[in-house]
């Protein structure tokens, strides 16, 4: 109903933000890093991005087409981030024929049979990820797709004094969007200032994963900066498979440290941040419940709030020891299957249970 030309539906309080706009800044705060990936490698890593975004592109309208009866799904842009993330995190010669499993395996199974945007339990660009490490073990596990000496386009930066503050700007290895510590950076200061992520969670992971290494380092252990930088920034916010309250953030954000900083501890070399982050989500719906805030009118039991959070810490602690123990066995492939099993039976569930409270 309108009354003197203006709307008077409800709801009355309007914003001019929306899911295409909040994707879109997430891209612009990845453009730097890709451009960066094209610099070293030249056009192969930008042709794993293109098609890692387009089978997720793809895989999502085919499946909400089918399924739903719709048609602009893909509209929003969250498969573009969801493919972007999932690029980021691969070989710059990693397979196109896998980049896109992966890309398609994000978006199938890290959303869709979930309910779709806003309802994934575990970040869908880690979940791709893992797909493609269960299915395609030897390539993933092959040097070969992380250099290539005749694809070299530029290889290191020598334009400041320090060797060090070299490589935060430009370092030409690892992963694809691990080239520019300074970009990424960069991004996640742009995706405060936009409100699109909050403080809380990079700093606590951030600042944890930095005491604890530099606690149990004792020369012999690695790892990528640029890595743990891009999970924190990028992935560990994901907003539906994060905790919600500041101090639940805080809390998430230094669990997801601590867990990285076990699994490097314990062997595990490359996927630390994507094993730390994916268990986390697992366990953001207990970190909501043990860190929500008091209810008005009711006062807190400071005791039985510490005493949860001390079962959920012993809890993610066992649960992360058993991730380690799988991964020294080999056996992260079987905890696939499993993923993939409870979720086509979760989707199924919905489909003939509509009304049914989702599990």
């Amino acid at each position: 109903m309108k009354r003197f030309g203006f709307s008077t539906t409800a709801p009355f309080i309007r914003r001019t933000d929306s899911v295409s706009s909040i994707m879109a800044d997430v891209l612009f705060a990845l453009l730097p890093c890709c451009v960066m990936a094209w610099v070293a490698f030249g056009s192969r890593p930008v042709l794993v991005i293109l098609v890692s975004c387009g089978s997720a592109v793809l895989a999502e309208f085919l499946f909400t087409r089918l399924y739903a009866g719709k048609t602009d799904a893909v509209a929003d842009g969250s498969s573009l981030v969801t493919g972007t993330l999932l690029a980021c995190t691969l070989a710059p010669f990693t397979p196109l024929y896998a980049a896109a499993f992966g890309g398609a395996m994000a978006v199938l199974f890290g959303k869709l049979l979930y309910g779709g945007l806003g309802r994934n339990r575990f970040n869908p660009a880690l979940v791709g990820r893992e797909f493609m490490t269960a299915f395609f073990p030897a390539v993933m596990a092959s040097g070969a797709i992380w250099y290539d000496r005749n694809a070299v386009n530029f290889s290191s930066l020598d334009v400041l004094p320090d060797a060090f503050l070299n490589t935060l700007v430009f370092n030409g290895g690892g992963a694809i969007g691990e080239y520019s510590v300074l970009f990424l950076v960069l991004g996640g200061i742009y995706l405060l200032l936009r409100k699109r992520i909050g403080w809380h969670i990079p700093l606590a992971l951030t600042a944890t994963f930095t005491l604890l290494f530099l606690a149990v380092s004792n020369g012999g252990y690695q790892f990528s900066l640029a890595g743990v930088l891009l999970g924190a920034i990028y992935m560990a916010t994901d907003m539906p498979t994060s905790a919600t309250t500041r101090a639940g953030q805080l809390y998430y954000g230094a669990m997801i440290g601590a867990v990285a900083v076990l699994c490097i501890a314990l062997g595990v070399r490359h996927a630390y941040m994507s094993y730390a982050i994916l268990l986390l989500n697992g366990f953001a719906v207990p970190v909501n419940w043990v860190f929500r805030t008091r209810v008005w009118g009711e006062t807190l039991n400071l005791p039985s709030r510490l005493a949860q959070a001390v079962a959920l810490t012993a809890a993610i602690a066992g649960a992360a020891l058993g991730v380690i123990w799988l991964h020294a066995q080999g056996w992260i492939a079987y905890l696939v299957l499993f993923y993939i099993a409870w979720s086509v039976g979760h989707f199924l569930y919905r489909q003939y249970k509509p009304d049914a409270v989702a599990v």
